[in-house]
């Protein structure tokens, strides 16, 4: 237990302005199919969102940055260095903190890795297995946020709401949800070990 609670996690998600689920339903009459007011809008793609990258540890939350849609090297090279290093740092001033990461492309970069390399005397990254988005906590956190958005009212109008609103859910996250979902690593990995890789409950 106590090498998980020297774990970094970090993820990405995306919030949309509109919850898309696909399950709108409308009530009406025959004859009725064409009137405005028995109509539903399809807002394309959720009505615009905003991406998200964010860490955390047992110890504390760390930074959670706005990000392209689609990442590229140089700019994950920037989160890293000027969001999260220090936050590494501050966390775990010893060097024995461990960085879990995806294996995605933008993280696997050269430049990237050139970066870690320089600064192996400050951090330990995780080998990490593919395909296993489901054994980071970090999604258990999107799933939280996620909720709490969509409890809100009224809904959120545009993409600067929407913005301010994560932001502040992030920064509201309460230290004992986040713990336990560290605490709950051992039981994650013996039941994907359990399954042999295959299905399971988290």
């Amino acid at each position: 237990m106590d090498e998980w609670k020297r774990v970094v996690w970090s993820d990405e998600s995306r919030f949309l302005i509109h919850h898309v689920d696909g399950r709108v339903r409308v009530r009406r009459l025959p004859g009725e199919q064409l009137l405005p007011s028995c109509t539903a809008c399809h807002t394309q793609a959720g009505g615009g969102g905003i991406m998200l990258w964010g860490t955390f540890s047992w110890a504390a939350l760390g930074p959670v940055v706005e990000v392209e849609q689609t990442m590229k090297a140089t700019n994950y090279l920037n989160i890293i260095a000027d969001q999260w290093h220090p936050y590494m740092a501050f966390v775990f001033p010893t060097g024995n903190g461990i960085f879990q990461q995806y294996n995605v492309p933008c993280h696997k970069a050269r430049i990237v890795w050139e970066w870690v390399e320089e600064h192996t005397d400050e951090f330990h990254l995780m080998s990490w297995p593919p395909n296993s988005p489901d054994l980071n906590p970090m999604e258990h956190i999107w799933d939280v946020m996620e909720r709490q958005l969509r409890a809100q009212t009224p809904p959120c109008p545009n993409i600067s709401t929407l913005r301010d609103r994560c932001l502040d859910i992030w920064y509201n996250l309460s230290p004992v949800m986040y713990q336990k979902l560290v605490a709950s690593m051992p039981r994650r990995v013996a039941a994907v070990l359990k399954a042999k890789g295959g299905a399971r409950r988290y």
